[in-house]
């Protein structure tokens, strides 16, 4: 069968489907991170060497509450992390269950039938049950002569699926890493 033995609509929509597979196009630049990365979170080894960087860098960051996962002396990295818990975060966004503790009443219909229920019990706890994670992740480099610090902030709802991420390599973070890096100073 040749196209002009088609009926109209559909060659119409074959025409359609045509033209817009070949509106696709590829990005013209690639993903950058947004925000942009403080000019704070860079800076100059000066009279240190990354080993003293490094060691300083876990120690600041093991004292803020970030737990160490990889270090490196060879190429002078140090990446940490650390959790915590966001309370209610997921009633912003997860309005699919509104029964309350002790149990619900439904009435509606669907499909051309009605229908009623009665739950009955205790366990529908709310967002007590479906809180969001933060996970903060800081790396650190020290080598050829500077120091570059990158953090990113992600959220993972209860379901484990990825609800937020940024970067978050801010003036204040950094200049307070470096602060107590150079000073020796942990809290």
């Amino acid at each position: 069968m040749c196209l002009w033995q088609l009926p109209r609509v559909l060659v119409i929509v074959l025409v359609t489907m045509l033209v817009l597979a070949g509106c696709q196009a590829i990005p013209s630049t690639l993903p950058a991170a947004e925000p942009r990365p403080s000019a704070a979170c860079s800076w100059p080894l000066n009279d240190q060497t990354p080993r003293v960087v490094l060691v300083g860098a876990v120690a600041a960051l093991e004292a803020d509450g970030f737990l160490i996962r990889h270090t490196d002396l060879a190429l002078g990295l140090v990446s940490a992390e650390r959790t915590r818990i966001l309370p209610g975060y997921g009633d912003r966004y997860d309005r699919w269950d509104t029964r309350g503790m002790f149990g619900g009443i439904s009435i509606g219909g669907g499909s051309g039938g009605v229908s009623s229920g009665v739950m009955i019990g205790f366990g529908g706890v709310g967002s007590l049950t479906r809180d969001a994670t933060q996970l903060d992740r800081v790396s650190l480099l020290a080598g050829d002569g500077e120091v570059a610090v990158s953090r990113d902030i992600q959220v993972i709802d209860w379901r484990g699926d990825l609800v937020e991420a940024r970067s978050a390599s801010t003036g204040d973070f950094c200049q307070r890493l470096r602060g107590a890096i150079e000073s020796g100073d942990v809290r």
